[in-house]
């Protein structure tokens, strides 16, 4: 609508032109800004339950992470700590309560070092450091104890240059697998310490037997000491390898 008016005199009147008026909001839109508040809630809740949870996860895994970290990857090193003596190894030695596994030494088809025969046998240092190892033993007295080996070419010259003599262990094969302690513990003679020359595969096998399903492979010559407690069960006290006997002895 056009038209005209006089804007002068003492009052002002209101003059109504073509000019579009500006739009008014509806209710529709007051309704719709209402309702857009509470969801505004719900996504701060949403965005605190997500942090919430987060910080959950997170403690639960640094708490798992503390937990496997404290919890011991192998038996404990016999070598340091005093712990030759500390563990109860030496009072268990000399009332034959123990069972030993020791590793061959070093093989010669998996080395570059000169063999000392069959490729399948040990190596000229293997056999020298099977011969330190056996003195180390020996200070410790070898009275009570019956060696066996299992029936590889390895074995049988780990244990010869150790001991100077070779027996086959009890059971016709390697003694190995779930039932290792059982089968250990069906050849031990009570006040006899049971010594073994075995393999890595062996060893670990005994030792997840014992709670320890990560133990770090074993190395060539190194010993697994293991107590065999009053109800027959077995209890790992510890390892020494082969060059750390000399610090093991000095402990005497």
């Amino acid at each position: 609508m056009t038209g005209s008016c006089s804007t002068t005199g003492p009052v002002k009147r209101l003059c109504l032109t073509n000019k579009k008026l500006p739009d008014i909001p509806t209710v529709n839109s007051v309704v719709n800004l209402t309702l857009t508040k509470p969801r505004s809630y719900q996504a701060r809740a949403k965005r605190l339950k997500k942090l919430w949870l987060g910080t959950t996860a997170l403690a639960l895994f640094g708490t798992l992470l503390t937990g496997l970290l404290a919890w011991p990857v192998s038996p404990p090193d016999l070598s340091t700590a005093n712990r030759l003596l500390t563990s109860g190894l030496l009072a268990n030695w000399r009332d034959g309560n123990l069972v030993v596994l020791v590793r061959h030494e070093e093989r010669c088809d998996r080395s570059s070092n000169p063999c000392f025969g069959p490729a399948d046998g040990l190596t000229i240092n293997g056999t020298q450091q099977a011969v330190e190892i056996g003195k180390a033993f020996k200070i410790l007295g070898m009275e009570g104890t019956d060696v066996f080996s299992s029936p590889t070419t390895r074995t049988a010259q780990t244990s010869l240059f150790m001991f100077g003599k070779t027996e086959l262990s009890p059971s016709p094969l390697s003694i190995c697998g779930d039932a290792m302690g059982e089968e250990i513990l069906s050849h031990k003679q009570p006040g006899h310490n049971f010594l073994l020359i075995t393999h890595s595969a062996c060893i670990s096998d005994i030792e997840r037997d014992l709670g320890f399903p990560h133990a770090k492979s074993t190395e060539y010559g190194s010993a697994l000491f293991v107590k065999v407690l009053g109800n027959g069960k077995l209890k790992a006290v510890g390892i020494i390898n082969s060059g750390d006997w000399p610090e093991a002895l000095k402990q005497l």
